[in-house]
């Protein structure tokens, strides 16, 4: 074994997917801004679930409302959201990872998972992983190579499109250090304005914050995870356990603003129906509930409760409502319920990729 045989993680992430799946299947599409989302008619209330590179050129992103994005780019093809075939295609490309000689396959999503690998070659498997997924489902992705799962992560937007980029902790400081904390995975907004508020802007400047600085403002947990965060510490074995869900969640924006509360009731109650036929399968009892308002024109508040574990459905419903009579007298557009499983013993711990020893 080479002296320089080292352990590696590596992240690989689909370029624009959901849009490649789409031009996969029309090809004509190639080259064109694609923009998908909803129901395909920006003239109904609805998101971008993704857009190609051509349509990203423009300014609309995921996330957006459709009418914005079709308003922005007036000529864009819009395309309705087709999720059993992108389930299809990633199925496909994670099978073509889990074929690698000596990866462990840490699937995060639709398009994107952490390889496990033993090499002193990195960037030449990466290439090898690229052309593996390329040949298998005729679709590009980018490699991100780290010496954790954190540095790997954000390895990766470095290497976009098509590109593999290593980000490890002799360069961290380099390419990092002088970005704004907001570009860290896991940090958004919200939490760079509060760094922001402490003094802290850049990564740089986080990484040299001790941990036990950031417990006030964050608390025991979050505070030395943050600090990690700017270090691009973290977890650096790459966990093949199967990923089981912490809840299940149901949500409906609608066409027209709900206004009498018998209608705000009727549609909880109706969207709590389908999260419990999720929870029965799963076979787990509820231990906490949440409740996602957003009223018009787009202001969005969430109400969230934990509850004694239990089976019973008259229970859920009951304590649900508890949330629901929370919702102030105002137009609403969307809604969304959720309910919160206990986990299994053997479950993978933490929240998101970077926590809790992922």
């Amino acid at each position: 074994m080479s002296a320089d045989r080292r352990r590696w993680v590596l992240h690989v992430d689909l370029d624009q997917f959901i849009a490649a799946v789409e031009v996969l299947r029309r090809p004509e599409l190639a080259g064109k801004p694609v923009i998908v989302g909803g129901r395909g008619d920006p003239t109904e209330r609805a998101v971008v679930s993704t857009a190609s590179y051509e349509a990203r050129e423009f300014g609309v992103g995921s996330g957006m409302p459709l009418r914005i994005a079709a308003r922005k780019v007036p000529d864009a093809v819009i395309l309705p959201v087709d999720a059993e075939a992108y389930t299809v295609a990633s199925e496909q490309v994670m099978s073509a990872l889990r074929a690698q000689p000596g990866a462990t396959v840490q699937v995060l999503g639709w398009d994107e998972a952490f390889l496990g690998i033993e090499t002193d070659e990195p960037e030449a498997y990466a290439r090898s992983v690229q052309a593996a997924v390329l040949e298998r489902t005729a679709l590009h992705c980018s490699v991100g190579i780290g010496d954790t799962l954190v540095r790997a992560k954000v390895a990766t937007g470095f290497g976009k499109p098509r590109g593999v980029f290593r980000l490890t902790a002799e360069n961290w400081l380099d390419v990092m250090g002088a970005r704004p904390t907001i570009d860290l995975w896991g940090v958004g907004s919200k939490i760079s304005k509060r760094l922001a508020g402490l003094g802290i802007r850049t990564v740089a400047e986080l990484a040299a914050v001790e941990d036990e600085d950031l417990v006030a403002e964050f608390g025991p947990r979050m505070g030395p995870w943050y600090a990690q965060l700017g270090r691009g510490e973290g977890a650096t074995v790459v966990d093949d356990t199967p990923w089981v869900a912490r809840g299940h969640s149901r949500e409906t924006t609608y066409q027209q603003n709900l206004v009498e509360r018998v209608a705000v009731e009727a549609a909880a109650l109706e969207l709590l129906a389908q999260v419990l036929e999720d929870v029965a399968a799963d076979g787990r009892p509820v231990v906490g509930l949440g409740l996602k308002v957003r009223y018009a024109p787009f202001i969005t508040k969430t109400f969230t409760k934990k509850i004694a574990s239990t089976f019973d459905r008259e229970t859920v419903l009951a304590k649900t409502m508890e949330l629901v009579e929370k919702i102030e007298d105002r137009p609403i557009r969307l809604l969304g319920v959720r309910a919160e499983m206990a986990m299994p013993d053997d479950a993978r711990q933490g929240h998101t990729p970077t926590r809790g020893g992922w």
